[in-house]
């Protein structure tokens, strides 16, 4: 690599949880000692960790208090924050396209901009895919942003606070709740659902009989729940479900989404007020607008160092990136939490490498297991690989503790031991005054 000045400029666009982690590492590394000007280009303020967005949604932890402001992390980790949205790419000038920025009323908040770059990171992660199903923009809720997941919760709340107060007897399906897509996220929403709605209830809606009143439906196209997770996880999970009487619905795809139901390809109805959209992931559409080589799904095609197959001072990372999963032939590493950090990992040391035109070592990706949150019911999922020795299955108390964990390693990568262990103290402490679950 040639023309690399002084001091190189690394621009980040996307502060997803892997790419807010390598820009915190980069400019604790690299910014705050002069030897790199690191950029994060985010459209949004906040950060919030994905994997949660199913109890954002279900109201049993609260956005104000999980989410972390991008321009305070920038002050202490020695990074910058561009607010704005990635809309193009002019590689011949290494320059990134920012669309301008507006408030609610119109009112221009950052204008247009091109901002420069030696290396490019592109952590933009995925979007919800619809297949193109009719209605599911219409009449769905896609959990994929803390928008969308806050939507939702205001949706419920405002469902039950209207059951509650009218004086007609409640509709079937008017507290019905449909989850299309029995992944990780779409399982562990039911059982965080099947507890809040009855929390919720429980603050003096006595005209709502939770068990009479409330049906939760999940609906998966594949044969079983969690078809890219291990059998054994699938039909743990399948079995706590039936307990907390979820309808699982597999072999069941979805032809249209209506105004207050779902319809499947062979023409069963499944009535319900509220529709929630997990099925399937695909990259933002723009990254297939940049000369890049994508997938059909939109996402970046690399090589084994992550850079992409057209440009080696472009990297990806995580659910924007098609990484080739080593020893799985034809298939790619899967969106992970632990994928993204991994990737992560390697860019932090990579890049350096790069700027100093040595040569890259292959990123290979760790599978270390999978955990599925049942909500305060029970965790099941295994850990394998060099992490344990083998593979060991885990369920109960042990596995909500490890699931719990994988958050607390997320923050300290952002914050350090020290000051995650005070903000966990200070949320304990916290929790002992208010509802444990979201009224608003």
């Amino acid at each position: 690599m040639t023309d690399i000045p002084s001091i190189p400029r690394i621009v980040v666009v996307g502060g997803g949880a892997g790419g807010l982690e390598l820009v915190t590492r980069l400019g604790d590394r690299l910014g705050r000692k002069g030897r790199a000007d690191i950029t994060l280009i985010e459209r949004g303020r906040t950060h919030f960790w994905k994997p949660h967005l199913h109890e954002l949604a279900a109201g049993t932890v609260d956005l104000d208090i999980h989410e972390l402001d991008y321009l305070a992390q920038s002050h202490w980790h020695g990074f910058r924050y561009r607010y704005g949205e990635m809309i193009g790419l002019d590689r011949e000038a290494r320059q990134v396209l920012v669309g301008p920025v507006f408030d609610e009323h119109g009112e221009e908040i950052v204008h247009a901009r091109r901002i420069d770059y030696d290396i490019l990171v592109l952590a933009v992660g995925s979007r919800i895919n619809d297949f193109g199903t009719p209605g599911v923009l219409q009449h769905a809720i896609a959990l994929d942003s803390t928008q969308e997941a806050d939507r939702f919760h205001r949706q419920l709340v405002n469902a039950f606070l209207r059951a509650h107060a009218q004086t007609t007897p409640l509709r079937p399906e008017q507290l019905n709740v449909a989850i299309v897509g029995a992944g990780a996220t779409g399982v562990e929403l039911a059982a965080e659902l099947h507890n809040a709605t009855r929390e919720l209830v429980s603050f003096s809606l006595d005209n709502i009989d939770p068990d009479k009143h409330i049906r939760l439906h999940l609906i998966e196209a594949s044969p079983r729940i969690l078809p890219a997770l291990p059998e054994r996880i699938s039909k743990a999970a399948h079995g706590m479900l039936e307990k907390l009487e979820v309808e699982v619905h597999c072999n069941a795809r979805v032809a249209e989404v209506l105004p207050k139901a779902v319809q499947l390809a062979d023409g069963t109805v499944i009535a319900s007020e509220m529709v929630v959209w997990a099925a399937g992931i695909k990259a933002p559409t723009f990254l297939g607008e940049l000369g890049l080589s994508v997938n059909a799904l939109n996402q970046i095609k690399v090589n084994d160092s992550l850079q992409s197959l057209d440009d080696t001072r472009i990297f990806a990372l995580g659910d924007c990136a098609a990484a080739a999963w080593h020893g799985h032939e034809g298939r790619n590493v899967p969106p992970r939490a632990q994928a993204a950090h991994q990737q992560a990992s390697y860019l932090v040391k990579a890049i350096p490498r790069t700027l100093a035109g040595k040569s890259l070592k292959p990123w290979k990706y760790r599978d270390f297991g999978s955990l599925v949150s049942l909500g305060e019911y029970t965790t099941v999922g295994n850990l394998m690989g060099n992490f344990v020795g083998g593979n060991i299955w885990l369920e109960g108390l042990f596995a909500r503790w490890m699931y719990k964990s994988l958050y607390k390693m997320h923050q300290i990568a952002l914050h350090g031991y020290w000051k995650t262990s005070l903000t966990t103290l200070g949320r304990l402490i916290a929790a002992q005054t208010v509802p444990r679950v979201k009224l608003h």
